[in-house]
């Protein structure tokens, strides 16, 4: 089976029209995205921004009458029609092309990130199989990379860890491979619960060395290293909770930061923490802080 793709270039103020009109015209899917390369940095609460400048592209079947849904936009647009450009898709094993494109990553000098249906590079290095399924982290984005690049260098033994907004579990699993005693994960996202338990029981952690968990049924008892890969506005909303959950002397690992937003997040956090140099990936930013005594709070 075949698809017909239409890709029309307009603004924010017409995006939403034009997506309404491709709807009525029968569009099996519309998506919006960006024309310009501008940069959308993390929302408000509630709100949907758009870019300046929006591709509009409407999906349909092979059959439908492209020159009449054209003439009618057209018409529909006070007689001009917009740029655009119509595309023929060719039926393809979606789920194929992606886990062709999904490669093994290594990170540093022993760990690897292998999609579970690969076999690792190096059998003799730390293989961590990995499935995301529906839930976030592949190690490929730049903060879990980041992160990953900090736990393959430093000192986990014996560690107890919390990887908060856990994901599909990579940074909690990595980091129990990588000779953490105990991982807790948690996360507000059923899926990710699910996807996070299946890839440690494929990597061989017995269930009891690693807590999958909501945050309301999490006990606050206080770990040794606290990750949080989540986004800056969530970052800040939670820093007593998440300082509370480090032990004094423990480590916090934060990313999912734009770099213009390092200075709010060190401040949100700088009651607790001291805070090293930030580390920087493709405009993200990773934040390692070691927790201060209760009596040295700032």
């Amino acid at each position: 089976m075949h698809w017909i793709q239409i890709t029309i270039e307009t603004d924010k103020d017409q995006s939403g029209l034009i997506d309404s009109y491709l709807c009525e015209q029968g569009a099996l899917s519309v998506t919006f995205a960006d024309a310009g390369d501008q940069p959308m940095f993390e929302p408000e609460p509630g709100t949907t921004p758009l870019w300046e400048a929006v591709r509009v592209i409407g999906m349909f079947d092979a059959q439908a009458p492209i020159d009449k849904i054209l003439g009618n936009l057209e018409v529909a647009n006070n007689g001009k029609l917009p740029p655009h450009r119509i595309e023929i898709l060719e039926d393809k094993d979606w789920v194929r092309e992606w886990m062709d494109s999904y490669q093994p990553v290594k990170l540093g000098q022993r760990l690897w990130i292998c999609p579970s249906w690969h076999k690792p590079p190096e059998p003799g290095a730390v293989n961590l199989m990995l499935d995301p399924g529906l839930a976030f982290g592949t190690g490929t984005h730049p903060t879990t990379n980041l992160c990953l690049q900090w736990l393959e260098t430093a000192d986990l033994d014996n560690l107890t860890v919390t990887d908060y907004g856990c994901g599909s579990g990579i940074l909690g699993i990595a980091s129990k491979l990588l000779g953490s005693r105990h991982v807790t994960a948690i996360d507000i996202d059923p899926q990710a619960l699910l996807a996070t338990r299946q890839n440690a029981e494929k990597n061989g952690i017995p269930p009891e060395h690693i807590l999958v968990e909501f945050p309301e049924n999490h006990d606050g008892k206080k770990t040794d290293l606290v990750i949080a890969n989540i986004l800056a506005g969530p970052l800040i909303e939670l820093a007593s909770l998440l300082s509370s959950l480090v032990k004094t002397g423990g480590n916090i690992i934060l990313s999912g930061i734009l770099s213009p937003q390092t200075e709010k997040i060190v401040s949100a956090y700088n009651p607790w923490f001291d805070f090293k140099a930030a580390k920087e990936l493709d405009g993200w930013v990773l934040l390692e802080g070691r927790r201060r005594a209760e009596g040295n709070r700032r």
